[in-house]
C-alpha cells in the first residue's frame, strides 16, 4: 500500500505484481502456526512456572543472595554464542515447539536448529568432563 501511494500509478502497480508472484511462488509451510499452537496448549495446560533462578536478575544483594542470576552464561561469550544455559521452567525442558519443513528457507533453519543442539551437548560433555567452560569468541577462558 505504501509503495503504490509513493511510487503511483501505473507504477505502485508493478510491486503489488511482484509481491502477489512472491507469496504465490513462495514454499508454502504450517510449521510455525503447529509449533505457536503447541505453545499455547502447553501455556494453557501448565501452571504458571517462575522464571528460572539463573536467568534473573539480580539488583539486590538479597536477591543475589537468594540465587539469582547464580550460572548464568552470558552466550556471546562462548565459541559460536552458544551454552548449555536452561531457558525453559523445569516442566518444559525438551519440549519442541517449532519444526521446520525441508522445503524453502525452513530447511536452512532446521540445519541451524540441528547445529545448535549439537554445540549445545557438547558444550554440555565439557562441562560434564570437567574440562570448565568453553573458550569464548576472543580464544579467552570463560
Amino acid at each position: 500500500q505504501q509503495a503504490v501511494h509513493f511510487i503511483g500509478l501505473p507504477e505502485g502497480s508493478l510491486a503489488l505484481a511482484e509481491a502477489v508472484v512472491y507469496m504465490a511462488t513462495a514454499p508454502k509451510s504450517n510449521a510455525l502456526y503447529a509449533g505457536y499452537k503447541r505453545v499455547q496448549d502447553d501455556v494453557r495446560g501448565s501452571r504458571d512456572e517462575p522464571v528460572p533462578l539463573s536467568l534473573r536478575n539480580a539488583p539486590t544483594r538479597l536477591m543475589k543472595d537468594v540465587g539469582y542470576g547464580r550460572g548464568y552464561k552470558y552466550a556471546h561469550d562462548y565459541h559460536e554464542a552458544v551454552t548449555d544455559l536452561q531457558c525453559l521452567p523445569d516442566s518444559l525442558v525438551g519440549r519442541s515447539y517449532y519444526r521446520p519443513s525441508s522445503r524453502g528457507f525452513e530447511k536452512t533453519i532446521a540445519e541451524r536448529m540441528e547445529f545448535l543442539a549439537r554445540m549445545r551437548r557438547e558444550f554440555k560433555e565439557k562441562q560434564d568432563a570437567g574440562n570448565g567452560d568453553s573458550e569464548n569468541e576472543n580464544g579467552g577462558e570463560k
